[in-house]
């Protein structure tokens, strides 16, 4: 089995999304720009496993920081959070994974009181932490599975949109999480799969990951799952999430609204598998979930060929939210929540 993402002795090891499916190929990053770069350049995408490279650039910049005194550390712990941060604006997760070094960070301070012991101390800590935050996620996306596999059928069709399997987090994965865990409960599931134009995430990375996993997967174009939802084809839609507002709206790589509004259209059920840490409870709606705007290019080009006319503008949102009304259930780690999402999401929190 492929690992997403590793910390090793030289660095952060990830595989390069960006060479798949054509390319296995690993990297190591070695600072914490280098980390940056591969979430702003895609090598590693994902909400959770954004989160987890985060945590691990966190550690990694820390490590190799020549802070001796606790405001040097902490001058240099805040410019790497910073360039972090800025790298995808709408996975919550970056952030939420950014806080919780943060927090362990500012603990470690706490616990002594000369400079040089808590110096070396925060970069062992950092480092123990940005590894239990990949073993939670794991631990975590297998929770989600074994909640949502339930709500499969014992045989039929599940449609994904984008990426949400072991390379868009820790491992496992969360929708495809799902699918793995009902696949291997006994259920006949097979896949369709959007390819998730343009930057083709469901026909590079996930037909890759089930046909690994040798799970049946059909690859289709984003405009034709109207058509096979209207056949009468696709038995449920399961996808994951960048960000959940309060209310249940949900942010999903671009086309996911789309997708949703025809499920509903067809009285197909719609479900996004997502952990709690997705969970935005400090916005009331999807309104306010910053959206990214990446390069026209990616839309203009293909492969690095141009393929619309040099003086035409495109656009490029990476993602879109869907309201919560769309919505047939959310599930996580710790059950499966129904509407009123504003109800049943914090009642998972406990």
């Amino acid at each position: 089995m492929f690992k997403t993402i590793e910390w090793t002795d030289e660095g952060v090891r990830m595989i390069d999304q960006t060479r798949l499916p054509t390319e296995e190929i690993y990297r190591t990053y070695r600072d914490y720009d280098e980390v940056a770069e591969a979430i702003r350049s895609m090598v590693i995408r994902g909400a959770p496993a954004i989160g987890v490279a985060a945590a691990m650039g966190v550690a990694l910049g820390i490590k190799n920081s020549g802070a001796r005194t606790v405001p040097a550390l902490r001058s240099d712990f805040d410019r790497i959070a910073e360039t972090l941060s800025s790298t995808r604006p709408t996975a919550v997760n970056l952030f939420w994974a950014i806080e919780r070094m943060r927090r362990v960070f500012e603990t470690s301070l706490s616990c002594h009181n000369t400079d040089a012991p808590v110096v070396e101390t925060v970069r062992i800590n950092l480092v123990q932490e940005a590894k239990r935050i990949l073993a939670e996620d794991i631990a975590v996306n297998e929770a989600m599975g074994r909640h949502g596999a339930a709500l499969l059928p014992d045989s039929g069709t599940v449609l994904t949109h984008c990426n949400a399997g072991a390379l868009a987090t820790g491992g496992y994965g969360t929708a495809l999480g799902v699918i793995r865990a009902a696949v291997s409960q006994g259920k006949n599931i097979q896949v369709f799969a959007d390819e998730t134009r343009p930057f083709l995430q469901g026909a590079r990375l996930t037909a890759w990951e089930l046909a690994k996993d040798g799970i049946p997967v059909t690859l289709i174009t984003d405009n034709m799952a109207g058509h096979f939802m209207q056949q009468g084809q696709i038995n449920a839609v399961i996808v994951g999430a960048d960000r959940i507002a309060a209310n249940g709206d949900t942010a999903n790589k671009i086309g996911t609204y789309s997708v949703a509004v025809l499920a509903h259209e067809n009285h197909v059920p719609f479900y996004v598998a997502a952990p709690l840490s997705t969970i935005d409870r400090s916005l009331p709606s999807g309104e306010g979930i910053p959206i990214e705007e990446r390069s026209s290019a990616e839309v203009t080009q293909f492969g690095g060929v141009q393929i619309a006319p040099p003086s035409v503008p495109a656009r490029h949102p990476a993602f879109d939210v869907t309201p919560h009304r769309y919505i047939t259930a959310i599930i996580t780690e710790r059950g499966v929540a129904r509407a009123p999402y504003s109800e049943s999401l914090p009642a998972l929190f406990g």
